[in-house]
């Protein structure tokens, strides 16, 4: 096994006639930084382009994670210095213009590229997980976009993936928060098999010599009854409605305010920012086009008050006690939610394939 390149936070090898990525943040949760971003899509690009490497894994140190979000803390910084209209506060920009890039570089990359999508796999760990060719969860798995608990939207391709899960599955994931087992990742388009986890080094050493179609099928398994399609048909009515104060009304006549609680806690002005951007995402082109959408929406997030506060409020002072503004779905000015999805000045460029660094 020869390194093809190092970092602190990844690790990359070759195997055969496969390229492996490691994410090794395991303290972190395997959470994704700038530098990991730009590293993983350097040794995409070259891999790419070396007909040796005929198949990639991504995978990550640890049982805790496959990767459970990117670094928040510095934007939690960025956004003060904007809010504070002080000079800098652009890494996150950049880190953003990144990370999409990479999305869009595994979705389409011409090499099947499995992910081994083990323990917590969230925000911008579905991005790196969830857009590769062949998708795999055990029963560590827990798959989700939480964004709106932070007040920010989902991203990394996430409303894309969300608004084409079946029904209002992706609606209520978003609104929520949740998280879910590996049968509803499955289910809902997040995932593609279920191998258990004693299996992984088996099919880690096959996919050295064999096709990834034929190497997982020796060990995939059945990954059981998905729980997020309980009451489905109920959910699917409530969550259908296109305004977040009539979702939440139609749950609590459903009798199912355990839910509406869980999304009236949430940022109202996210809450109708992520409604909003799976609405218009379904009927967008494709995944390019809506990470396009979501750059624009996370810069608007990143100028106002909620992303700062929702992350204070977790991560800086963990209080759990964010004082959103507005505090109530109700409250929201619709001229901010339009403004957010307005093109910007410099909007985010897809890399094309002679672009990619």
């Amino acid at each position: 096994m020869d390194d093809a390149a190092a970092t602190t936070d990844v690790r990359f090898a070759v195997t055969g006639a496969l390229g492996t990525i490691t994410l090794d943040r395991p303290r972190a949760l395997n959470a994704f930084n700038h530098g990991m971003v730009t590293a993983i899509t350097r040794q995409l690009v070259v891999w790419r382009d070396d007909p040796a490497v005929e198949r990639v894994l991504i995978e990550s140190t640890g049982d805790r994670a496959f990767c459970a979000g990117g670094d928040i803390v510095p934007i939690y910084r960025d956004a003060l210095i904007r809010r504070n209209g002080e000079s800098g506060g652009d890494g996150t920009e950049q880190f953003w213009r990144d990370e999409y890039a990479l999305n869009s570089l595994m979705a389409h990359y011409p090499k099947p590229i499995v992910t081994f999508m083990a323990g917590l796999v969230l925000g911008g760990g579905v991005g790196l997980g969830s857009h590769a060719s062949h998708r795999i969860v055990t029963e560590t798995s827990k798959v989700g976009m939480p964004e709106v608990t932070i007040g920010f939207v989902p991203d990394v391709g996430g409303t894309w993936l969300l608004s084409h899960a079946p029904g209002e599955l992706g609606t209520r994931m978003a609104l929520t928060g949740e998280s879910v087992g590996a049968a509803s990742a499955i289910h809902v388009g997040l995932a593609d098999y279920f191998v258990p986890s004693e299996r992984l080094r088996g099919l880690r050493e096959a996919l050295s010599t064999r096709a990834p179609d034929d190497a997982i099928a020796d060990v995939v398994a059945d990954a059981g009854h998905p729980a997020i399609t309980d009451d489905q048909a109920l959910l699917d009515a409530c969550f259908a409605h296109n305004d977040v104060g009539d979702i939440l009304a139609a749950l609590r006549a459903a009798d199912r305010s355990d839910l509406a609680d869980v999304i009236e806690s949430k940022s109202p002005t996210a809450l109708v920012l992520t409604l909003e951007s799976l609405r218009r995402a379904r009927t967008l082109g494709g995944l390019d086009a809506a990470l396009i959408q979501e750059f624009r929406v996370a810069m608007a997030c990143l100028d106002l008050p909620d992303l700062a506060e929702g992350i204070r409020a977790q991560v800086i002072d963990k209080d759990r006690s964010p004082r959103w503004r507005p505090s109530a779905v109700a409250e929201v000015d619709r001229a901010v939610i339009d403004a957010a999805f307005a093109p910007r000045r410099h909007d985010l460029h897809v890399p094309t394939r002679e672009e990619a660094p």
